[in-house]
């Protein structure tokens, strides 16, 4: 049986910390100024507390063949303390778990939202079979800290190493990971400056870590600074805005149950197109080589003109003309995540119908107000059929000489 996560954080002691609602409850959304918070996460100085997080480890000699038989990312080659992350697709090719990766060369270390945990832990078990492997819940022992750093360590972070191997977590969206690919037409994509890394540290000790940045003895030293200064705690809001930027999904915001990788971009770093087969990879392949996502992933650049900020679940509206009728307002789509970005002001993610324009103008039906917005386009209409398949002649007609 598994243990519940711990409900509430030591780290919401902290001066000015308000706790997160929802899927987020338990840890702070913020420590009294979100954009000053999201200016110091974006600088490599703040760390953020996601001790809410679950997490699961895999043992035993058959854990990494085992998970590469299941799961959507290559794994049998993964080397102790490489970061990938993979998915679990039902049979039809729908995303039910998007799991953070690290292998410490004695166990498979999986990182995942409390919420989905039980679930994650109740299908593993289920498919061990005759293999030689245990998966255990570790989230009584082991906290998760976010920061925007690949090296922990700058930020005062001790990693937990259980197995003489730094349990860090290194996120790969920074770059196209091998076997997959991006539908992002940008010449630069933002996530490319997205340096952000999840750290295992000893549940025990955080209300160690708690009194440390409250008297500032917590240190970093910035890059190409001088000299040191403390580090600073920063919330769930200031962490959420900056992965909005970066067009990264996630799991618990970004996925329904109709939910297919290619709706999210999502073959950049989580799956391998070439690996053998898995649950839901005819889906993958064919959508990929032959069709298109139903729905597409959009950035929105939202008007905050009224001080409304959308919510998860939002309606994402476009207006239809027909001849000779008045323009009607229908909805296309739903908003997955939203922040106020401290350079780029009120944005959003949303999943859209793929078959809406390009420029088309949006708007969000939210507390009464329709919000209008302009995309940013992160996966395309032309997404999929990337398969080279010569045209065959049509039955009937013939070539000259022939």
């Amino acid at each position: 049986m598994t243990d519940p996560a711990p409900t509430s954080s030591p780290l919401l002691g902290l001066p000015g910390a308000v706790q997160a609602e929802g899927i987020d409850a338990g840890v702070a959304a913020h420590y009294g100024n979100p954009m000053i918070e999201q200016r110091t996460l974006a600088a490599g100085s703040s760390i953020v507390d996601l001790s809410h997080r679950g997490v699961l480890s895999v043992a035993g000699p058959d854990r990494l063949t085992w998970l590469n038989s299941i799961a959507s990312q290559e794994l049998k080659s993964l080397a102790p303390g490489e970061s990938t992350e993979m998915l679990l697709l039902d049979p039809t090719g729908r995303l039910e778990y998007a799991i953070r990766v690290l292998d410490d060369g004695v166990e498979t270390w999986l990182l995942i939202e409390a919420a989905e945990l039980p679930g994650l832990q109740k299908f593993l078990d289920r498919m061990k079979f005759m293999l030689r492997v245990q998966v255990v819940d570790h989230t009584l022992a082991y906290a998760t800290i976010g920061a925007m750093t690949d090296a922990p360590s700058t930020v005062g972070i001790a990693p937990a190493a259980p197995n003489d191997v730094p349990l860090t977590w290194l996120d790969p969206w920074a770059q196209v990971a091998r076997g997959g690919y991006q539908y992002a037409e940008t010449p630069e994509h933002p996530g490319t400056h997205w340096t952000y890394s999840e750290t295992l540290v000893a549940r025990a000790s955080l209300p160690a870590l708690r009194d440390a940045l409250a008297a500032g003895t917590v240190t970093v030293t910035p890059t190409g600074a001088a000299a040191t200064s403390s580090v600073k705690p920063a919330g769930l809001l200031a962490l959420e805005a900056l992965r909005i930027a970066a067009w990264r999904p996630r799991r618990a915001r970004e996925v329904d149950e109709k939910s297919i990788p290619h709706e999210l971009d999502w073959l950049r770093t989580a799956v391998h197109l070439s690996k053998g087969c898995y649950r839901g990879q005819e889906t993958v392949a064919k959508v990929h080589n032959l069709g298109h996502p139903p729905r597409r992933l959009v950035m929105l650049h939202l008007d905050g003109s009224e001080g409304v900020l959308p919510a998860p679940g939002d309606p994402v509206q476009a207006d239809r003309v027909r001849p000779e009728q008045e323009a009607e307002r229908v909805t296309v789509g739903v908003i997955t995540s939203s922040g106020i970005h401290y350079e780029l002001g009120p944005i959003a993610l949303a999943v859209i119908k793929r078959t809406i324009p390009a420029a088309s103008t949006l708007y969000v039906a939210s507390e009464g107000i329709s919000i209008s917005a302009s995309q940013e386009i992160i996966v395309p209409q032309s997404a999929g059929s990337v398969a080279d398949i010569p045209r065959l002649p049509r039955l009937g007609i013939r070539t000259p000489g022939h």
